[in-house]
C-alpha cells in the first residue's frame, strides 16, 4: 500500500490504537463506538485516498480524513467534560491530531499542486 510510507498515516494509526486501548473497558458503547470509529477513519481515509487514480480523488479522501480528525477533537473535548477522558490524555491527543491535520494539509497541497 502506498500509505505505508507516509508518516501521517503511521501517526494516525498509532493514535487510533491508543484510543481503542484507552476505551477498551468503557461501558458507554455509543460513545466508545463513535470515538473509536472517528479515530479509525483518519488513517483509513488516507489509505483509501492514496490508492485512487486521480489527484482529485486523493484530495477528496484527505479532506474526509481531516473531517474525521475534527470530529475526533470534538469528541475528545466532550469526553473530557463528561469525565470519560483524563484531561492530560485528551489534550495530548488533541495536540497530536492538530499535528496530523497540519500534515494532511501539506499532503493535500502536494496533490493540489500536481493537479494543476
Amino acid at each position: 500500500m502506498k500509505c505505508e510510507r507516509l508518516y501521517v498515516w503511521k501517526r494516525s494509526c498509532r493514535l487510533s490504537v491508543e484510543i481503542y486501548r484507552y476505551f477498551a473497558e468503557c461501558r458507554d458503547f455509543g460513545f466508545k463506538d463513535q470515538i473509536t470509529r472517528s479515530s479509525l477513519s483518519i488513517g483509513s481515509n488516507i489509505a483509501e485516498g492514496l490508492e485512487k487514480e486521480s489527484d482529485k480523488e486523493k484530495i477528496r479522501f484527505i479532506e474526509i480524513a481531516k473531517g474525521s480528525a475534527a470530529e475526533l477533537i470534538t469528541q475528545i473535548y466532550i469526553g473530557i467534560e463528561i469525565y470519560y477522558i483524563e484531561k492530560e490524555s485528551g489534550m495530548q491527543w488533541v495536540q497530536e491530531i492538530n499535528e496530523i491535520l497540519k500534515m494532511l494539509t501539506g499532503l493535500k497541497k502536494n496533490y493540489s499542486f500536481k493537479e494543476k
